[in-house]
């Protein structure tokens, strides 16, 4: 059961004034406006709903919800498992040292703001690099969120934020971008019910996509991201 003090944990995770720096990347965005791949709103939906289906937000989601779950029974082994599965799923430099960079931001801040007495386990995992979807995982399961509630969560975040890249680069106007959150709500529904029935060995995505947009970003030569 989501309780009140439970809702208001996963809205402070999930906004994005959250200080872990996500509003400093895009995720190959900028490159995809660059080339025309993404120039309105339309192909940025296009582009957020494919993510959502076969990309590596998917993966990543899945991978939080198994944190999460291994957090939650004190399994800390297997969150370090599932951590150093994560960090070997990056294809590229941005992208993993985006994920660790937020991920070692939101343990810090954890570690801020829990007791002393609930630090011990998070104080080891922080010792090496932690991906962005473990601390958050991390997080729901200390704060007693539900798996399913923690993943849409976890999906509006990346959405917010990627929405918000958008509306710089094309550029969108505001409304624009609240109108397209709004459309991706069915489509965050439907990916935290696949997503959540999903086997570990089943596990994959299809990034090649994003893989090449992050390789071109890094030589691109006018940036206002870091990815």
């Amino acid at each position: 059961m989501l309780t009140d003090f439970s809702l208001l944990s996963l809205l402070q995770l999930a906004s994005p004034a959250l200080p872990v720096g996500a509003y400093s990347y895009s995720e190959g965005l900028e490159m995809l406006v660059e080339r025309g791949i993404v120039n309105s709103a339309e192909t940025l939906q296009n582009w957020m709903n494919w993510e959502l289906r076969e990309g590596s937000i998917s993966l990543d989601g899945a991978v939080m919800v198994r944190a999460s779950n291994a957090a939650h029974t004190g399994n800390w082994g297997k969150v370090q498992e599932w951590n150093h599965w994560s960090s070997a799923t990056r294809e590229t430099e941005e992208l993993r040292q985006q994920s660790w960079q937020m991920g070692n931001a939101l343990l810090r801040l954890l570690m801020a703001l829990w007791p002393v007495e609930d630090r011990v386990e998070v104080t080891a995992l922080s010792e090496e690099d932690c991906n962005f979807a473990v601390a958050f995982g991390i997080a729901a399961s200390y704060w007693q969120i539900p798996s399913d509630v923690a993943l849409l969560g976890y999906l509006q975040s990346w959405a917010c934020n990627f929405i918000g890249a958008g509306v710089k680069l094309i550029p969108l106007g505001q409304t624009a971008g609240q109108q397209l959150l709004f459309n991706l709500q069915p489509n965050l529904v439907t990916a935290v019910q696949t997503i959540l029935r999903v086997e570990d060995d089943d596990l994959s995505s299809c990034t090649w996509g994003l893989s090449l947009a992050s390789m071109q970003h890094e030589s691109q030569y006018s940036r206002l991201f870091r990815s």
